[in-house]
């Protein structure tokens, strides 16, 4: 059993209430997969161990989409970002042990690349991705900041608590949000994009 391939724990975020959009973005339909689906998928075909952590509402619904993939409830998901991270930490650290980085990927930003996750799990230091000038995600946090976010207050906003180094990447997708109905039905176009990139980079 490990972490993944080379040694990076990775989570991710599916405990917002998508109040603006009306119904749980994880289990929005992208081209017949639920996007929680999708997302995994591509991280686990990178070498990934993901580890979902969610909202009760929406456990049984998620875990019968994702297969093998382990799935956390967050009890408290009112109390923020932090908290859910929190949450997925103490899952990695109990199953594969303390001193991993991690790779946190919130379930609304999912325009990343595969190339961009692939420089970014190459860093030391915790590490955000920009492109143009602004910040994204996946966001990878070093062992030593992941014991940061272990102290913080749940509530307490993440870039409160580290401060990532930033990594200039050419991903024009990057900072694509998943935020209303409008946003869903760019995406579906920008997910046609992502696959010929996914495909292209397997190829070569």
């Amino acid at each position: 059993m490990t972490v993944s391939d080379f040694g990076i724990g990775c989570v991710v975020l599916a405990a917002g209430e998508s109040s603006r959009l009306g119904r749980p973005k994880a289990l929005i339909d992208i081209m017949g997969e639920p996007l929680i689906s999708w997302i995994t998928g591509r991280l686990v075909k990178l070498g990934f161990a993901p580890v979902i952590v969610t909202r009760m509402e929406i456990y049984d619904a998620i875990k019968n989409s994702v297969g093998d993939v382990d799935v956390v409830i967050n009890q408290r998901p009112e109390l923020g970002r932090t908290g859910t991270v929190k949450e997925g930490l103490k899952f990695i650290n109990d199953k594969y042990g303390e001193g991993l980085d991690i790779l946190i990927v919130p379930v609304d930003r999912p325009g990343f690349s595969l190339s961009t996750v692939e420089l970014l799990i190459s860093k030391e230091d915790s590490t955000c991705p920009t492109y143009g000038g602004k910040g994204g995600h996946p966001l990878l946090v070093s062992k030593q900041d992941c014991n940061k976010i272990m102290m913080a207050r749940s509530d307490a906003p993440l870039n409160g608590v580290i401060s990532p180094r930033r990594m200039p990447v050419n991903d024009k997708y990057l900072h694509f949000n998943l935020d209303t109905k409008k946003d869903v039905d760019e995406f579906l176009m920008v997910v046609k994009f992502l696959r010929e990139s996914d495909t292209h980079r397997e190829a070569t």
